[in-house]
């Protein structure tokens, strides 16, 4: 998981292409300026078992890893931005 743990201010976003939730969390970091690094689990080798590491078997997305190497799973952007400090 260290290598995908973000730099301060930022969010690492576990994803899929088809996630709603996804698409929906990305619009509202975009409009509030928060910056994220998606990683698309069907894409990148290893992250879907990291994702279900993290989600305790489930392939849950959107989820998101903090600097502080914390996760969350489907948050708000209000979540984000307040675990952010911005």
């Amino acid at each position: 998981m260290d290598s995908f743990t973000p730099a301060d201010g930022t969010i690492t976003m576990f994803s899929t292409t088809w996630c709603g939730y996804c698409t929906r969390l990305k619009k509202q970091l975009d409009a509030q300026g928060i910056g994220y690094t998606e990683v698309n689990i069907e894409e990148v080798e290893g992250t879907a078992e990291l994702v279900e590491q993290i989600n305790g078997g489930n392939r849950t997305v959107p989820t998101v890893i903090f600097p502080d190497g914390s996760a969350a799973t489907n948050p708000s952007a209000a979540h984000v931005k307040e675990k952010l400090g911005v």
